[in-house]
């Protein structure tokens, strides 16, 4: 079976990549264009500095984190007045159930090849972190991306200010031995910048939405039958953009960049948007 934590070779290149930005962007680049002992100098190593220990603390966290597994007592009680929506399989109408894990799935869950075993709201398999995105470590493997990709701008930022300020400065040292790590630096940055920025955004577009990725590409179809008959597809989790945010990242703005999920219940059962909507229609 799959070893979640297990060091693999994609997360040494990450730790490898996050090791030589944040030695190029205070050692080089800052230091060349403002001096570490600087007042700007320092303010940008103090905040270069917490924006990288964020992203490796929170991109550790993912690696070791449970996504979520179904517990082994899980049975759908399909007469729970307060379980409106009981996913079924694709052909039949046999509730979910896991071949490979002899157990029921609950809503969302899905089992993973890799890791051998049923995630619950499981998004996907991420090479990078060796370990599923799930219903337990999404929201901080969300945070992660956001950490990494303003701490890229960053030093991409520092990057080109410094090679224009070697330039003004003193052109025939930018020419020996820093160019090139100063073309390293490029090759490296600009699309890894580019590439987390993409996945930051998709992310956004699924909080935003109450989805997954697999929920997304599950919709797609969805939406292609319901419109072949006639009907209209509505995701059932979709609560509205608010109210997806919250419940992803929690009900506090000031929490939603920190490392916590102590809101997220228990992964078995979620609310959906009938739910949502009687709450709402209580409260008149």
């Amino acid at each position: 079976m799959h070893q979640r934590g297990t060091i693999s070779l994609p997360i040494i290149v990450v730790i490898s990549a996050i090791a030589y930005i944040y030695y190029t962007s205070v050692f080089i680049f800052i230091d060349d264009w403002f001096g570490l002992s600087s007042s700007p100098g320092l303010i940008n190593v103090a905040t270069f500095t917490t924006i990288a220990f964020m992203s490796v603390v929170t991109y550790v966290i993912a690696i070791t984190k449970d996504p979520g597994r179904v517990p082994e007592s899980f049975v759908p009680d399909i007469e729970d007045s307060e379980t409106p929506i009981h996913e079924i399989k694709r052909k039949g109408g046999d509730l979910r159930f896991c071949q490979k894990c002899s157990c029921y799935k609950p809503p969302r869950a899905h089992h993973c090849r890799v890791c051998k075993r049923c995630v619950l709201r499981m998004d996907h398999h991420c090479i990078w972190i060796n370990n599923c995105v799930g219903h337990a470590n999404y929201k901080i493997f969300f945070v992660f991306n956001i950490y990494a990709v303003i701490a890229c701008i960053h030093s991409l930022v520092l990057l080109v200010g410094s090679s224009v300020h070697s330039n003004g400065e003193d052109e025939q040292q930018s020419e020996s031995s820093l160019r090139t790590i100063y073309i390293i630096s490029a090759v490296v940055l600009v699309p890894l910048t580019m590439a987390l920025s993409v996945l930051l955004g998709w992310h956004i577009f699924l909080i935003s939405s109450n989805k997954t990725t697999i929920e997304y590409h599950e919709g797609v179809r969805a939406m292609w039958l319901a419109k072949k008959v006639g009907n209209i597809y509505q995701h059932p989790y979709d609560l509205g953009p608010y109210d997806n945010l919250t419940s992803i990242l929690g009900p506090s703005i000031i929490t939603w960049v920190c490392p916590t999920s102590r809101h997220i219940g228990t992964g078995i059962r979620f609310q959906t948007s009938y739910d949502h909507k009687i709450s709402e229609s209580s409260l008149r």
